[in-house]
């Protein structure tokens, strides 16, 4: 019971606890626009109420203002103030005014600001409150003031009663108390709530649908997924050996990876972004496929110097082309692992062929045996020993590089195979210590020589012949390679080397272009000329510099 309740434990400290506080890009997303339309709102609101509050006072003190000025006119009113009791006629006029209008208050006082008229009736015949009654009383002035009366605060119109002849003989107060006003103005700001209420209500709403919509447009993704993916997507593009260019829908280039840099003339450093299509590379065919929306696959073509295999495809967003996308890769990489497989399985049929020939010299030699001759049998064993022993240590003597030995001794044992004589001319020498690229590159070299030289073409009654020469005496690498066959027309000793160019058939023509390609990457060239052996002569020189190693010295004596 406590090992079962042990690994539970253990398991579930191995788990990624869920992390409670944090939200999902549509949730950040409906919160974010959700908190702006409140604030914008909250914002607005409360700006608007202040401007109605200020609006709404500004008009009820002109209302007052004007109720006052018209009061102040009155005849009947100004006549009162002869009277030995004003207030008989005044406070009913008054009265009658105050409920007209809806005024809080309709106050007239004389010069001294004894109220003849008043809300509350028992408060008739007393000083006025609110001291501001001065401007009016001194001046003759008309204005609206705030101040604290007998009611409480109110906003307050002030008119200066006068007589026939101008003198100023009272003063009219029309006031509403700021309570009510405030009632009045929270009454109306409260539709207003409602409204920006549902307002806020259908901006979270539209925040939720947008958020949505922009959800499945990115496929619900998170962002950090989506700066994943494309981190991911960027790496393999980049690592990716095929070239791949991508076009928008003008043709213009949003993206090559490094893979086909290699190919266009800025080089891998240079990025081609924003680029036509047809000035990186002239003869692309994308503007076609981005026209008809056809793919186009394994067709063959030039980029550069590069003679490459591509397939173009149409990117298609709901119905429409968006762009297109190119990858390819150099037919020649694709030619010569196709011919090097050709070549293992040729050495391999060559390696049957010396196993089965050296299991009916094994026959022989059980044939002596039995009858006897051991004398003969052991004079037999010799003569292949030291034929084969006299092959490798002429090899090993002259080449010190192990991986070159073992190239020349397979295709010196494939040539035999194949009835075809390959001699190594006793003047060779290549003592130097070759770079990994340098091993590399003459493998190439003498392997596509070599192999052209023995499928060279000859007179029926001629026996396969080559000779190879190889010397790395001075700052180069000579590698000569001498057939017998019937040579090569003067006319045609350029043409040989152009990709393509055979007499052998379809998807051959590849060899002799590699090698004049390695040659002068390695700061050197190959050229043909007429052999000794009555057949073509090819004659390949690298810099000693480009292929060997940088440290501990080059040459080895």
């Amino acid at each position: 019971m406590n090992q079962a309740t042990g690994s539970s434990r253990d398991t579930t400290r191995g788990r990624k606890r869920p992390n409670w506080f944090y939200l999902g890009f549509r949730a950040q997303m409906i919160l974010l626009v959700g908190s702006l339309v409140v604030l914008m709102l909250g914002i607005q609101g409360l700006y608007l109420n202040q401007r109605y509050a200020a609006l709404m006072e500004n008009q009820i003190g002109k209302r007052a203002l004007s109720v006052a000025r018209t009061l102040a006119a009155n005849g009947l009113l100004i006549e009162a103030f002869a009277l030995p009791d004003p207030a008989t006629i005044i406070q009913p006029l008054a009265d009658h005014v105050r409920k007209q209008t809806g005024a809080s208050f309709v106050v007239v006082g004389n010069r001294d600001s004894i109220r003849y008229s008043h809300p509350l009736p028992d408060r008739l015949g007393g000083r006025m409150v609110g001291e501001d009654n001065e401007p009016a009383l001194l001046e003759g002035a008309e204005y609206v003031s705030r101040a604290t009366g007998s009611l409480g605060p109110s906003i307050r119109g002030k008119v200066p009663v006068r007589d026939a002849d101008g003198a100023i003989i009272g003063v009219v107060s029309v006031g509403f108390l700021a309570s009510e006003i405030g009632d009045r103005i929270s009454s109306d700001m409260r539709s207003h709530l409602l409204l920006m209420a549902g307002i806020a209500g259908l901006g979270l709403l539209g925040a939720f649908f947008i958020a949505i919509r922009f959800k499945r447009a990115i496929l619900g993704l998170e962002p950090h997924e989506i700066a994943r993916r494309l981190q991911e997507k960027d790496t393999i593009l980049q690592s990716m050996h095929e070239g791949l260019v991508a076009v928008n829908a003008q043709g213009r280039i949003t993206l090559a990876n490094a893979g086909a840099r290699r190919f266009l003339s800025g080089g891998v450093d240079q990025d081609p972004a924003g680029q036509d299509i047809l000035q990186a590379l002239p003869r692309s065919r994308l503007h076609e496929v981005l026209r008809t929306g056809e793919a186009q696959y394994d067709k063959e073509t030039w980029v550069g110097e590069q003679l490459v295999v591509v397939n173009r495809v149409p990117i298609v967003v709901e119905g429409r082309i968006e762009g297109a996308v190119a990858t390819f890769r150099s037919r020649m990489e694709i030619l010569e692992l196709s011919r090097s497989l050709a070549e293992v399985r040729l050495l391999a049929d060559g390696l049957r062929a010396q196993a089965h020939e050296f299991s009916n010299k094994l026959h022989m030699l059980a044939g002596l045996l039995q009858l006897g001759k051991v004398q003969e049998a052991i004079a037999l064993i010799g003569d292949e020993s030291r034929l084969e022993q006299a092959r490798l240590t002429l090899l090993q003597n002259r080449v010190h590089d192990a991986a070159l030995c073992g190239l020349l001794a397979g295709k010196l044992m494939r040539a035999e195979g194949r009835g075809v004589k390959i001699e190594v001319d006793e003047g060779s020498s290549l003592h130097s210590v070759l770079s990994a690229s340098g091993r590399e590159a003459l493998l190439c070299i003498i392997g596509n020589l070599l192999e052209n030289a023995s499928e060279a073409p000859r007179p029926p009654d001629r026996s396969p012949v080559v000779v190879l020469f190889f010397t790395d005496v001075g700052d180069s690498v000579v590698i000569e390679v001498d057939d017998n066959g019937c040579g090569v027309d003067e006319t045609r000793a350029e043409q040989v080397f152009e990709r393509g160019a055979s007499s052998k058939g379809v998807g051959r023509g590849i060899g002799l272009a590699l090698v004049r390609q390695l040659c002068r990457d390695l700061g050197g060239d190959v050229t043909l000329e007429r052999g000794e052996q009555g057949g073509a002569c090819f004659v390949a020189v690298v810099a000693k510099s480009l292929v060997t190693e940088k440290e501990g010295g080059s040459d080895v004596e």
